[in-house]
């Protein structure tokens, strides 16, 4: 309906409550840039913070389903056409920093200290971010990520502020304790 924000997930014909707090989605969003997690466990983080102690009551033939409505959600109703992935342009913690003055600045409050917000709600917040350091920070990173040239005042930016344009690759423990000894037997 219009105007309303979804609390509860029709899946086989029952309707499960959810949690829409958008605090519980960054964190399946964290999970996801985690490499130390496998696509199920990612997934699984999802399923259990979304439907809390209805996800053990679904059963197991409409999973499927579940999972499709928990990323209608999370994709805020919106259906992905472009089947295509992304490159990666922001990362939810890296840049948390630059991301909640600009999300605080067009909700018109510190978001982090009010108690609730609806993840769709959340979502319209960062979508409707205007001029300032995370927009810009956005912007080089998608032109860089698609090849074009940047302008003079954005190569300044760029130079100036590279740690904070760039998104670091995260390693698994694995591949760090291998870069670890690789750059101590090097100096």
């Amino acid at each position: 309906m219009i105007g309303q924000l979804p609390t509860s997930l029709d899946v086989g014909g029952v309707s499960y409550p959810i949690e829409t707090d958008y605090r519980n989605i960054l964190v399946f969003l964290a999970a996801c840039s985690d490499p130390e997690l496998t696509p199920a466990e990612k997934l699984e983080i999802l399923m259990k913070r979304l439907y809390r102690d209805g996800f053990g009551q679904i059963p197991q033939e409409h999973l499927e389903d579940a999972t499709l409505q928990a990323k209608w959600f999370v994709d805020c109703g919106q259906e992905d056409d472009d089947k295509k992935p992304a490159r990666k342009v922001m990362d939810w913690e890296q840049d948390e920093p630059i991301l909640f003055p600009a999300i605080n600045k067009v909700a018109g409050t510190e978001t982090r200290a009010v108690p609730y917000i609806h993840w769709w709600t959340f979502a319209g917040y960062f979508m409707e971010i205007e001029e300032g350091t995370f927009s810009t920070v956005l912007g080089i990173r998608q032109k860089k990520s698609r090849g074009k040239k940047l302008e003079k005042w954005e190569q300044e930016f760029y130079r100036n502020n590279k740690k904070l344009c760039d998104i670091r690759k995260r390693y698994t423990a694995e591949e760090q304790a291998e870069i670890d000894y690789w750059n101590k037997l090097l100096g």
